[in-house]
């Protein structure tokens, strides 16, 4: 029987298959994630099948258009935040890419 190796820690796996190293800021001392007033759920309606979900907002980076997959029918949705100068959403439009 072949005896087992030790496991292999973060960089070994990263240099086994060529990836480049995670940077995670809370081991590097900054902070882990956006100011938590800034994250919030929304709900938003798919555009194409029609159904509701609830979908995560960052406002800390200001107004914003970004692709979201549906949750239910994984259709590419294009999400507009706008964001007011008080910083809180003013406004969240979900529309088909196409």
């Amino acid at each position: 029987m072949k005896p087992r190796s030790p496991p292999l820690d973060e960089a070994a796996i990263d240099a086994l298959y060529g990836l480049e190293p995670v940077i995670d800021p809370a081991r590097e001392g900054g902070t882990a994630s956006p100011d938590a007033d800034a994250l919030r759920f929304t709900a938003i309606q798919c555009p194409y099948c029609g159904e509701p979900f609830e979908t995560q907002i960052d406002s800390s980076a200001g107004s914003a258009s970004y692709i979201e997959d549906c949750q239910v029918c994984c259709r590419p949705i294009e999400i507009s935040l706008e964001v007011g100068a008080d910083g809180e959403p003013s406004s969240v439009t979900a529309r088909r890419s196409d």
